[in-house]
């Protein structure tokens, strides 16, 4: 009996995906939840020799002596982030990622994102994705996973630096698993972006009726219960990042990190409570940079790698998000302890959330059929 050679996949557009669901935060963070849990277990693949690896990215050289190829300027990034996820997704799939800080002189977003999901039997294509928000919304949801088990029930304020995309998905996040929050500190640093924050965040969550707009990352951090620091910047000078500072870290609050930070001493030391998302993942990146590591990558758990490798403290010190949700490490043990948690991303993320999204276009006919091939002609 002849085998059906016929492969069709969809390509779904920034429209479609939105159609499809990939704005919703809630079913995004529950997603997450349970990529956590299979990632505790070891049922997933990510790339590099110990299966955690962040991808694979193109660098350019400062000089170079052919005169179109581009220079290694701010955020410029050509990489692709590969994954296989267990469970009930047994997917596997691809984010190609370019970014280039000057696409915003021609109205782009920095980043341009696409994905590729694949059946785990065969590798067919099983779609084609815009990622823009796909890549949005699963950074997003990594902060209210850990909000979920971490931050105080009774958490009200939010401090936030940084008004800009991945701002106002981890404040989506945030208030999908804290709904009574009330409260919101905004620091930036154009006003058009934090006018136009302050409009979402009253269009989108009435609920918040104290919104203040400060002027220094103290106020932000201060008398905050949820803490996140989504800006952007230079890369290299640790000592030129955002800072926290102990003294200004309410008892009891939780600090989901994404983006640049420094911490004092005070936050360094073993009083405050340190979660990393994939403790395997900065392992990786730890072998794939020059030391010191945090020069390189901005995230607070790179400064906690740095500090293991100077024997300042032990690995043990960390623990992973993923043991967290699956019960093995306690969640938030009181109402006092402060807890800061290093978000990385893992193309894991993007896997669980584009075969989610997946299945619901082709629930609900979303998207456009493609046609790879009838017959293969190399069969």
């Amino acid at each position: 009996m002849a085998e059906n050679t016929k492969i069709d996949f969809i390509y779904l557009s920034e429209e479609d995906m939105i159609k499809a669901g990939v704005t919703d935060m809630a079913q995004c963070v529950d997603t997450m939840e349970e990529m956590f849990a299979l990632l505790h277990k070891g049922d997933y693949r990510m790339a590099g020799p110990n299966n955690d690896s962040h991808g694979a990215m193109i660098t350019f050289p400062e000089e170079s002596p052919f005169p179109t190829m581009p220079k290694p300027t701010a955020d410029r990034r050509l990489m692709a982030m590969p994954a296989y996820l267990g469970g009930d997704f047994q997917t596997c799939g691809v984010k190609w990622y370019g970014s280039n800080i000057a696409n915003r002189e021609r109205g782009l977003p920095r980043s341009i994102l696409m994905m590729i999901l694949n059946d785990i039997e065969t590798s067919a294509p099983l779609a084609m994705m815009s990622a823009n928000l796909l890549s949005a919304y699963r950074t997003g949801a990594i902060p209210g996973v850990g909000a979920r088990h971490l931050a105080r029930k009774d958490a009200k304020v939010i401090g936030l630096l940084g008004p800009g995309v991945m701002g106002k998905t981890t404040i989506a996040s945030f208030m999908a698993v804290r709904p009574n929050i009330d409260t919101i500190k905004i620091k930036g640093r154009g006003q058009k972006n934090l006018d136009n924050f302050v409009a979402w965040v009253k269009e989108t969550y009435p609920q918040l009726k104290n919104i203040q707009v400060v002027d220094s990352i103290e106020a932000v951090v201060r008398d905050s219960d949820l803490v996140s620091f989504c800006n952007s910047g230079e890369v290299g000078d640790p000592s030129l990042y955002p800072m926290v500072k102990h003294e200004w870290v309410k008892p009891g609050a939780f600090l989901a990190m994404p983006a640049s930070c420094s911490l004092d001493d005070g936050m360094s030391s073993d009083n405050v409570r340190k979660v990393m998302d994939s403790i395997g993942l900065y392992k990786a990146w730890y072998e794939e940079v020059p030391k010191p590591a945090h020069n390189h990558i901005p995230l607070v758990g790179m400064r906690f790698m740095d500090m293991i490798d100077a024997k300042l403290m032990a690995e043990s010190d960390l623990e992973d998000l993923g043991a967290i949700v699956s019960g093995d490490t306690p969640a938030r043990k009181n109402d006092e302890e402060i807890i800061i948690m290093s978000v990385g991303g893992m193309p894991v993320e993007d896997v669980a959330w584009a075969t989610v999204i997946y299945r619901n276009a082709v629930e609900k006919g979303i998207g456009v059929p493609l046609n790879l091939w009838n017959t293969p002609a190399l069969a």
